[in-house]
């Protein structure tokens, strides 16, 4: 294969690095919006505008790629179907956890999810892991631990304990569905037919909860309901597409300013100020995800 010049190779790491950016800015904007519509909207009636308003854009992508419907092809439904459920009960944990914690925290909780991915793919893949990697896990951890403890009290607040259990438990998920992720590509499945399975499940899922009741949407909730969609699969495909230009590694530091995005919405909009525990716990936290990841992706 003939190497790019060392300009262009540069040029298409810094697209890759800008894509990576907008989509962490786009996904802490759907956040924002979640977190808006939270008292107001039933849980299962914003996963399923999320999901459903999201094929708009994803379609777009796999007809531009050519691979609608074509590239929808799978000899692998039930892979397909696990990574599917694992996947939207992440999404529902997720969009509980803005219910409940400050969107900068609840952001923060869902890096564990590198470090779980460690102790999953030793537990179930029978990975071999590098000395160094486990460290990460133990950093990340102490971290969570700083996050955490604090609120573990006899006047300890029931709404911060269940968003940082539901925020754990996002984590976790994410963890298991990137796992499965992985084991679909190395089975040779696309990118966008994971993703495209992905979005029809959890908008049958949503859909499902519609018999506890969903509201009628005033005309500021549709808008928003609709928005969160859109905008939540276009930061996934400029996620993706960012893969194509740079390499994990590379991209990597940019990954983490979702953080700084989420502390300025959570500042400016919804008057979340964070704890002194907080700013002790993130670094931790980040460090322990940077450290986690592979030496090489």
């Amino acid at each position: 294969m003939k190497q790019l010049p060392k300009t262009t190779q540069n040029q298409q790491e810094s697209i890759g690095i800008i894509l990576r950016i907008l989509s962490g800015i786009a996904f802490t904007a759907m956040g924002a919006l979640i977190k808006y519509l939270a008292e107001s909207v039933p849980l299962g009636q914003v996963v399923f505008f999320r999901s459903a308003f999201a094929l708009i854009p994803l379609l777009g992508f796999l007809l531009w790629q050519h691979d609608f419907p074509g590239g929808l092809k799978t000899a692998r439904p039930l892979g397909h179907l696990f990574r599917c459920l694992i996947g939207t009960m992440a999404m529902f944990t997720a969009f509980a956890t803005l219910r409940y914690l400050p969107i900068a925290e609840a952001t923060t909780l869902t890096y564990l999810s590198p470090i779980i991915l460690v102790i999953l793919a030793v537990v179930i893949l029978k990975e071999t892991v590098s000395y160094r990697r486990w460290q990460g896990v133990m950093l990340g951890l102490f971290g969570l631990l700083v996050m955490t403890v604090p609120n573990f009290s006899m006047t300890a607040d029931f709404t911060t304990l269940l968003g940082i259990g539901l925020g754990v438990l996002t984590a976790v998920l994410i963890a298991g569905a990137l796992l499965q992720v992985r084991h679909l590509t190395l089975q040779g499945e696309k990118t966008g037919t994971i993703t495209f399975y992905f979005a029809i499940a959890s908008t049958l899922i949503g859909a499902i909860t519609a018999i506890n009741g969903w509201i009628q949407p005033t005309a500021s909730q549709w808008l928003c309901l609709i928005s969160i969609g859109i905008i939540g699969g276009i930061a996934q495909l400029l996620m993706t597409l960012s893969f194509s230009y740079a390499s994990a590694s590379a991209m990597a530091a940019y990954e983490y300013l979702a953080i700084l995005w989420a502390l300025l919405i959570g500042m400016v909009f919804f008057d979340e100020v964070p704890g002194t525990f907080f700013w002790l716990a993130v670094p931790l936290i980040l460090a322990g995800a940077v450290i986690a990841k592979p030496a090489k992706t």
